[in-house]
């Protein structure tokens, strides 16, 4: 299960770190890692939450990444669906986690002006 755990993340990190500028919910994928990864979160929230992780991270989907504009419509739907059956379970501080994080890396990433 540790293993699986690591490569999660790796995949999770490394998807966030590509699409951090371009996907608008891109928040939203990192609150719901933030509150999946609390040691406080109810297991089946955390079962719930990895799983649409997962399906954000997974490129070949019911609607393929690939394709412009709606290849992340499904990875949307997914996500905001899974913060809203478990939002009692997400905190301010798994947000601010969000935010914070989201801002660092804008802030890494170059300028092309």
């Amino acid at each position: 299960m540790a293993g699986n755990e690591a490569e999660l993340r790796r995949k999770f990190w490394r998807a966030i770190k590509r699409e951090a500028a371009s996907i608008p919910f891109v928040e939203d994928a990192l609150t719901a890692h933030y509150c999946a990864f609390d040691r406080r979160t109810p297991v089946y929230v955390k079962a719930a939450l990895i799983g649409a992780v997962v399906y954000f991270i997974v490129p070949d989907d019911l609607i393929p990444d690939s394709i412009p504009v709606f290849g992340y419509l499904d990875d949307a739907a997914v996500l905001a669906g899974a913060l809203k059956i478990f939002s009692s379970h997400i905190k301010p501080e798994h947000r601010e986690a969000a935010r914070r994080t989201l801002e660092r890396m804008r802030q890494q990433q170059p300028s092309w002006s």
